[in-house]
């Protein structure tokens, strides 16, 4: 015959045995683990100590990296300073390409800068809108007959001008008046009527030049 063992209630309470059927709610926590708010708050300040501790992880290791200091040069070392920085107005600012020219093709500096100011306003990336280029602003053809490679480069672009400008005079003859209109309206237009064609353009870019020529040549008289 089987046996059966039964122990009782205190029995049970003694062993430290509890049927899940037997649970009381005395024997439930007496005291309550927090507020819904509180739980929340620190869950909040864990995931901001997370967020905290994992940008230090990524920030810090670039701010302590090592440098090794860079070599300096050896041998005697010159420091300059820029006490001030002036200016150069755009009619002095090609003063020693001018005269550079001048003195190659025997032609006035004055002239040429009077031809310069009145093409472009000395403006070297000046262009016209029949395609004539820079300062001296050169056409593509004369451009190409002079073998200018950067029509906008200042040097080239005073050089080849001031050669059109020599040809022209020796064609002339000298005649200042009909060189600078050719210069402007072109040789056969000049050869065709035999003087200073009677376009108000021609006719006004000469008066201006010559004009220009004329203050030059006083103020260089006055400064004399």
């Amino acid at each position: 015959m089987p046996l059966q063992l039964r122990l009782s209630g205190s029995n049970d309470c003694a062993l430290g045995l509890r049927h899940d059927l037997d649970r009381r709610s005395a024997d439930r926590r007496g005291v309550a683990r927090g507020t819904p708010e509180r739980r929340r708050r620190d869950r909040r300040r864990a995931r901001l100590r997370h967020l905290i501790f994992a940008s230090l992880a990524l920030t810090v290791p670039h701010q302590l990296k090592y440098s090794a200091p860079k070599a300096l040069p050896s041998g005697p070392r010159v420091s300059t300073t820029i006490d001030s920085v002036v200016a150069v107005p755009p009619a002095k600012a090609y003063e020693g390409i001018i005269r550079e020219a001048a003195a190659l093709y025997r032609v006035d500096p004055s002239l040429i800068r009077s031809v310069m100011q009145a093409e472009s306003a000395f403006d070297p990336s000046a262009v016209s809108r029949t395609g004539a280029m820079g300062l001296m602003q050169l056409m593509p053809d004369i451009a190409e007959a002079f073998d200018v490679v950067h029509p906008f480069d200042p040097r080239e672009n005073i050089m080849a001008g001031t050669r059109l400008l020599r040809e022209l005079l020796d064609q002339h003859r000298g005649n200042l008046r009909l060189a600078i209109a050719s210069y402007n309206a072109g040789p056969t237009a000049v050869a065709h009527y035999g003087k200073v064609p009677p376009f108000p353009e021609t006719l006004g870019y000469v008066k201006r030049v010559t004009g220009l020529i004329a203050d030059a040549r006083n103020a260089s008289n006055d400064n004399d």
